[in-house]
């Protein structure tokens, strides 16, 4: 990302968790960095453009929490160590977090979340026609749920947020059954073996 698009981005967010999203315009942006209005459209395009370079901004920083190579990790601590990520960066940007379930994928990195989950469950040994639909529905949860829970729009009843933090960890574990359930040989990423002949 050029470094000139990536300050704007950096400081649209910032904008954004300081003021909330309604706050953000060409205008309040072009001013944190000292730009008119009409020099940020080189670097970002309009409004919308920039809401896309949000989505792009998040799914980067989603991928920096979550750490680089985590081949070696077992498939079912990879996924519960993704939803964390994906709940963290919610609590992080509270304000530019639902962008990501209410926009459509913006850039290259954009994808990165889907990516994530897909190879987690190939790993997990998933069959190749299953893995999409699965990884539609995890995606779906870790967003839906994260976005709830930061715009208030998940129902609660006098939980706290550590009551909440084992409501998710429960709601991770009942997906890693689900994977299981799905999976040849329980998930364990191996070929199963025969059985005993009769």
């Amino acid at each position: 990302m050029d470094d000139k698009r990536r300050l704007i981005l950096d400081q649209a967010l910032a904008l954004v968790d300081e003021r909330g999203l309604a706050a953000m315009s060409m205008r309040a942006v072009a001013e944190r960095v000292g730009l008119t209005s009409m020099a940020l459209y080189p670097y970002v395009g309009g409004k919308d453009a920039l809401l896309d370079g949000l989505v792009d901004l998040l799914h980067l920083e989603l991928g920096t929490v979550v750490g680089g190579d985590l081949a070696d990790i077992d498939w079912r601590d990879r996924l519960c160590a993704l939803g964390r990520a994906v709940r963290a960066l919610a609590h992080a940007h509270p304000s530019a977090f639902p962008l990501l379930l209410n926009r459509s994928a913006a850039g290259a990195s954009a994808s990165w979340l889907t990516a994530a989950l897909r190879g987690i469950l190939h790993d997990a040994g998933v069959p190749d026609g299953e893995v999409p639909r699965l990884a539609r529905l995890i995606c779906a949860f870790f967003l839906g749920y994260t976005t709830g829970e930061v715009t208030g729009g998940l129902p609660r009843e006098g939980a706290s947020s550590e009551g909440t933090s084992s409501e998710f960890d429960a709601d991770l574990a009942d997906l890693v059954a689900l994977v299981e359930r799905v999976t040849p040989c329980g998930g364990s990423g191996t070929p199963c073996r025969p059985g005993p002949s009769g």
